[in-house]
């Protein structure tokens, strides 16, 4: 009788063993699956950052110039803007 419990105890270590293996061979996929993921969105992050970066360097480059006068240019884009509102108004009334 006292032979039969660490018979039996090895039989369940030994039973456990290959569920375990199962498990942590499943753990190491899903841990694969995971770093490819979180590599993919860093790689998204990282391109959307570039651009970011580079609109922030066109801006800086259009606010440093010294011959870029941003105040004129607002206002010949309204007054653009103003033009062709009154064009375009203009086209629906001759279409009536």
């Amino acid at each position: 009788m006292e032979i039969i419990i660490p018979i039996f105890a090895i039989a369940m270590v030994l039973g456990f063993i290959p569920g375990f293996a199962i498990w942590l061979g499943h753990r190491k996929d899903m841990m694969k699956l995971q770093i490819q993921a979180t590599a993919e969105k860093a790689a998204q992050y990282a391109a959307s950052n570039k651009a970011l970066e580079d609109r922030v360097a066109v801006l800086e480059r259009i606010v440093t110039d010294k011959g870029y006068d941003v105040a004129l240019q607002i206002e010949a884009l309204r007054d653009q803007r103003r033009v062709e509102d009154r064009f375009e108004g203009h086209e629906v009334e001759r279409s009536n």
